[in-house]
């Protein structure tokens, strides 16, 4: 907010109380994009480098948010409009809807962050029953007059006067069905003119009101609606999708109107100075001639390839190539652009840093070091490890028997396999029903996005790589085919004809592959991605495309641990697990959980412990599981030789390792009916109602246990200990750290801690040994993390285990409250995203900062890590990089993520230093 404040400081004399709402093209930049939102910063940017932008004006976001809070438009809004509209006029020759020489001005929306046809957009202001006469006059062409007049009205009416836009269409598609024509360019005047009073009929009903014939009360509709738009419920629905903050507001832009529907020497286009799809350089987008912008990215016209546009006109297409280079080079990134030809005449509309698919961030990346227009701290920028997981996930098996029926534009890369739906609303039903979908349409619209979120994946039969559709997906990492003209989509009947006169119905099985374009029927079997087996040390860089990624990768996955501070250990059980995150890159164990080695086989005695009457009884069941555990430790510590290994002791309540109490209570009646031998299962249900906890999760478990069930830590300790020398007697290098879990209180950490050093010391005498073992405790509850200044006088390390952490600081039990309310308060925007998938700073990070901080401030040198699922989460990652953890712990498939992570982290804050 602070530049915005020095902009509006500075702005100059006769704007009102200092505040500057409104600026033209020629003053903003590609810095302001908080003030300008990111389509007025660019136009003012491209404006600047002196490219051929129609003249316009930018109202700022700061009028949005005024307007969002009062109800009201800012006062002093209306006149600066008033003086930016004058000069525009006076600029082009022409006067906002003069019925001889009509001035056309577009409306369009632009907040920071792309949104993609999220909010709304009004072409053709300015027209009226008047204009359109001039308009016609001006072009020398009364179809295009009148084509442009029904667009006004069909967009007018759905987007500020809230008209069913169905309506609209249906009357579209009977006057062509009069006509006996497919497509509206095949309209003609007379047709068109009749369209336009349907159209304004439509209006009347509707809407309780004529279609506004004042210019300027359309442009200031148009505007209000644009503002309004910001929160509507797509827009809200994308932004909480998208993690955008819901404060920013809109900048609303105002454009002079340039034309690509005046005949064949017209048109209009998107291109990419890149493929966004796979990053490869060469000429990537889609031209439609004569036709307005909206009909490309809406997908209801078919485009042709970018590069036809040198064969239907040359002169604009060289100019277009210039450009685009120009302004890669500017931006330092692929970009996304969209460009007019009006009679010959080319003109850029919009630029922006284009979304692109998670194969193609890494390559882009890649190329700009390469090329010098980046250096790799900003390459780690320009990926993510939300794209990298992408990557990660895994594709169609080449080799399977398949049967494709079509094959579309590779618009958004993945293996995505579901039952076919046809509407948004099913694919939501279906999905919150646990089911896999594929949502079917001929082209997407922004109604859409519901069903868009919940789907596997998404295909059309109309649009290209810049159709809704294709954009959407992107930026959401969503599986896409766009185009796939082979297909008949029958959304009436829910149905699908493909080719070979086959059926699809709705709730049949499909698969479609993003990163060819395949469609095929039924479900085919996925293999392992390329990137995967790259981290399993399976695959290496070499020539073909998959492995031109894993180049990618490798060279960014270098950057990154070049850059990072934290260390990334891994959250594993057992020996195999041990070696894989290995594989990925772990630099040790931060979570061993001792429990998972108790089942199986070993369950019956951890009964006999359970059940055990007498203290010998007790001390014969762990004298049993002692060399059990030894030999799980033994074989960890080899797995990870040299490496940390942080063992967690005994953490869940007993009753787990009992059988379900209802199964046992069945068992014992159906004994005693039939008179059966029951009594180890009646000791077992009586154990099992004895331990019985209304709320187990805060009951008996943890350093609780090994308080009150005397030798169970100190079985769990020798093991460690014995394993740790039997090792180092092998000449390995074992690095075992001993943890000691849901510690509240140093009393407890102290008492555990005094009988574990005494078991060591027996350990290394009784081998002649000398053994190292650090001793630490979680801090998963408020109260450990309020005292962490007194538990870090009994601890080595502190390891944050932020999953109880956060149950005990919201009062929320994981497994029943996110199938219960978690849907709703994400709905609601309570929750941006669910606390246990990103760390809710506020409230628990602030707990771990200050954790953090006093226990450094009584131990300097006390290690600080997470073993929480936070540990692999991107955005976490940042947040324990800035409060000064020495490592994150995370399950091994997302150690390459939190490696990636932890490099940007760091890349943004070099030289920084949080101790």
């Amino acid at each position: 907010m602070s530049e915005n404040k020095d902009q509006q400081a500075a702005a100059p004399a006769g704007s009102v109380e200092g505040v500057k709402f409104v600026y033209d093209f020629t003053e903003g930049n590609k810095d302001l994009k908080d003030l300008l939102g990111g389509k007025g910063a660019n136009l003012a940017e491209m404006t600047n480098l002196g490219l051929p932008v129609p003249p316009g004006f930018t109202i700022t976001t700061e009028a949005c948010k005024v307007y969002l809070e009062s109800g009201e438009e800012p006062a002093a809004l209306r006149d600066e409009v008033s003086a930016h509209l004058e000069a525009l006029e006076q600029r082009m020759g022409k006067k906002l809807g003069q019925p001889d020489n009509p001035l056309l001005v577009s409306v369009r929306s632009g907040a920071k962050f792309s949104m993609p046809g999220m909010m709304d957009t009004v072409l053709n202001i300015g027209l009226s029953d008047k204009s359109v006469q001039g308009l016609a006059k001006q072009a020398g062409d009364e179809r295009f007059a009148w084509d442009s007049y029904r667009r006004l009205i069909q967009m007018f009416g759905k987007t500020v006067l809230g008209v069913d836009g169905d309506l609209f269409e249906e009357a579209l598609e009977k006057a062509k069905e009069a006509k006996g024509v497919t497509v509206d360019t095949e309209l003609e005047a007379a047709d068109l003119k009749k369209l336009v009073t349907a159209f304004k009929k439509i209006v009347k009903k509707e809407a309780g009101r004529d279609f506004p014939q004042d210019p300027r009360e359309q442009m200031d509709l148009a505007i209000k609606a644009v503002f309004d738009s910001w929160n509507g419920d797509r827009a809200k629905l994308y932004r909480r999708q998208e993690r955008i903050p819901h404060d920013l507001g809109t900048a609303v832009n105002v454009c002079s109107m340039v034309f690509g529907n005046l005949g064949p020497d017209s048109g209009t286009g998107v291109a990419f100075t890149r493929d966004p799809a796979s990053g490869h350089q060469g000429v990537y987008g889609d031209y439609l001639q004569n036709a307005q912008g909206e009909d490309v990215v809406a997908g209801i016209r078919n485009t042709v390839p970018l590069a036809e546009l040198e064969k239907i006109d040359k002169k604009s297409y060289d100019q277009l190539m210039q450009i685009m280079e120009t302004l890669e080079n500017h931006y330092k990134d692929l970009c996304d652009i969209e460009f007019t030809i009006e009679r010959g005449k080319l003109w850029m509309l919009q630029t922006r840093v284009g979304k692109r698919t998670a194969a193609a961030a890494f390559r882009i990346a890649t190329q700009l070091v390469d090329q010098g227009l980046i250096d790799e701290a900003e390459a780690l920028q320009r990926v993510t490890g939300a794209q990298l997981a992408q990557l990660m996930f895994p594709r169609f098996d080449e080799k399977a028997q398949v049967q494709q029926v079509a094959r579309g534009i590779a618009a958004s890369p993945g293996a995505a396999v579901g039952k076919a739906v046809f509407d948004s609303y099913t694919a939501v039903k279906w999905s919150r029903s646990g089911e896999k979908v594929i949502l079917i349409r001929r082209e997407t619209n922004p109604d859409d996005l519901d069903g868009m979120i919940a789907a596997e994946g998404i295909l059309t039969s109309r649009g290209g790589k810049t159709s809704h559709a294709a954009v959407v997906a992107r930026g959401m990492g969503k599986t896409c085919v766009c185009g796939a003209e082979e297909l008949e989509v029958d959304t009436k009947r829910r149905r699908m004809k493909v080719p070979g006169g086959h059926v699809v119905e709705e709730g049949d099985l499909i698969s479609i592959d993003g990163s060819t374009g395949k469609v095929y029927l039924g479900e085919v079997p996925v293999v392992p991605s390329p990137v995967v087996e790259y981290f399993e040390g399976r695959m290496h860089a070499g020539a073909d495309d998959a492995d031109e990624l894993v180049a990618a990768v490798h060279r960014i996955m270098a950057f990154a641990d070049r850059k990072r501070r934290l260390r990334v250990r891994a959250n594993a059980d057992n020996a195999e697990d041990a070696l894989r995150a290995r594989r990925f890159g772990a630099q040790g164990i931060g979570l061993c959980r001792t429990e998972h080695m108790f089942l199986g086989d070993r369950r019956e005695l951890v009964e006999r412990l359970i059940l055990a009457d007498t203290e010998e009884e007790r001390e014969e069941s762990l004298k049993e599981l002692l060399p059990l555990q030894k030999q799980d430790f033994v074989e960890l510590f080899e797995a990870m030789d040299g490496l940390p290994v942080t063992v967690r002791l005994l953490d869940p309540p007993l009753h787990e390792f009992l059988p379900d109490i209802t199964e046992l209570s069945v068992r014992v009646a159906l004994a005693e009916s039939r008179q059966e031998p029951h009594e180890n299962d009646l000791r077992l249900l009586q154990a099992v109602h004895r331990l019985h906890e209304q709320n187990p999760m805060l009951g008996l478990r943890g350093v609780r246990l090994g308080l009150v069930i005397p030798g169970l830590f100190t079985m769990q300790v020798r093991a460690i200990a014995e394993a740790a020398a039997e090792r180092k007697n092998a000449k390995g290098d074992p690095r075992a750290e001993i943890m000691i879990p849901l510690v509240g209180t140093v009393q407890e950490l102290e008492i555990v801690r005094e009988e574990a050093d005494q078991v060591i010391a027996e350990v290394q005498e009784a081998t002649g040994t000398e053994l190292k073992l650090a001793i630490g405790t979680m801090i998963e509850l408020p109260r450990a993390a309020l005292t962490a200044g007194q538990i870090a006088e009994a601890a080595e390390f502190f390891s944050f285990g932020t999953n109880d952490l956060t149950q005990t600081v919201w009062g929320f039990s994981r497994d029943d409250v996110e199938a219960s309310f978690f849907t709703a308060y994400l709905e609601k925007g309570i929750f941006g995203v669910s606390p246990f998938e990103t760390i809710d700073k506020d409230g628990v990070g602030s707990l771990v900062a200050a954790a953090a901080k006093a226990g450094r401030e009584t131990r300097p040198d006390l290690k600080l890590g997470v073993c929480g699922e936070h540990g692999g989460d991107p955005e976490s990652v940042h947040f324990f990089h800035e409060v000064g953890l020495d490592y994150v712990s995370c399950s091994p498939f997302r150690i390459p993520v939190a490696r990636l992570e932890a490099g940007r982290a760091a890349s943004t804050s070099e030289g920084s230093d949080h101790r």
